[in-house]
């Protein structure tokens, strides 16, 4: 397990070069293990995820404990810094306090908070609420004055709600109230996308997946306007329950997967997947 202030660390470092950091969501050891062996420098945690991993949607279902727990199985298994969905902060500032130091204690080197009223919904759902921008920016001081090399992102869910530049006047505010980057969510147009790198003078942050109310835009367009990392929330996820399902259907027809084996890793690429090998050398040294 890394120490608390490396991941922090490491993030920075990525921040300080050139380009967009590209952080595809995972949501367990297992799609941590993925993501990283697919050559990723760092990985997004995202709440949504693990809300669907449990069998509930994004609706704010999921607490504060059980985002913890998986941030912990995750850190347990890859060395790569971790920017983790901390929703609402869980409450009002004084919770966004614990939350902060939990998360920091955890292993994250980056949480985002967002402006939603609790509890929040999906940032591509609709009927989302959000809470005055002042208690936002009280909760965002909060996040600052306990950690300690944690970046604090702040997102705000103000597009769907007021429209763009009202949007914009809350990412401004909340970068002056002290978040290290900025994270507008579901602009709907590259207009849109635009406008927000020219008017936010703060780090930003773009959540890009498909079939979002976001359009696809090319990474190196995104670099070239200022953006800095880019999550992809839902994809590892979206493309296993596909695969599952397709799993599930063939079992149920034909009492075995022989027919998608050429969709499968074999028992032995799972196992080097999982890391069975690095436990069966620890086994022979000190078993």
């Amino acid at each position: 397990m890394l120490q608390d202030s490396q991941g922090p660390r490491q993030l920075q470092s990525l921040l300080s070069q050139d380009g967009l950091i590209t952080a595809p969501g995972v949501y367990d050891g297992l799609s941590a293990r993925i993501a990283e062996a697919a050559g990723f420098d760092a990985l997004y945690i995202s709440g949504g995820a693990i809300s669907r991993s449990m069998g509930y949607p994004d609706l704010g279902l999921v607490t504060q404990t059980e985002m913890l727990k998986r941030l912990e199985e995750i850190r347990a298994v890859t060395r790569l810094p971790l920017i983790m969905d901390a929703d609402t902060g869980y409450g009002n500032a004084i919770n966004v306090l614990r939350t902060v130091r939990a998360y920091e204690r955890a292993g994250a080197a980056a949480i985002h908070i967002e402006d939603q009223v609790e509890p929040k919904r999906c940032g591509h759902y609709e009927g989302k609420e959000i809470i005055e921008a002042h208690e936002m920016c009280q909760k965002i001081r909060a996040a600052c004055a306990a950690r300690d090399q944690l970046l604090i992102i702040a997102r705000t869910d103000a597009r769907a709600v007021s429209g763009l530049e009202a949007a914009i006047e809350r990412g401004q505010a909340y970068a002056q109230a002290g978040a290290d980057l900025i994270f507008v969510e579901a602009p709907q147009s590259l207009q849109e996308i635009e406008r927000i790198a020219q008017a936010v003078r703060a780090p930003l942050l773009i959540n890009m997946f498909w079939g979002g109310k976001t359009p696809l835009v090319p990474p190196a367009r995104l670099a070239a306007l200022g953006y800095r990392i880019m999550i992809v929330p839902s994809d590892l996820q979206r493309a296993a329950i596909r695969a599952m399902q397709r799993a599930a259907a063939a079992i149920r027809q034909d009492g075995n997967t022989a027919a998608l084996a050429d969709g499968m890793v074999s028992f032995a690429e799972r196992e080097q997947v999982i890391g069975t090998p690095e436990v069966e050398t620890l086994q022979k040294r000190f078993l």
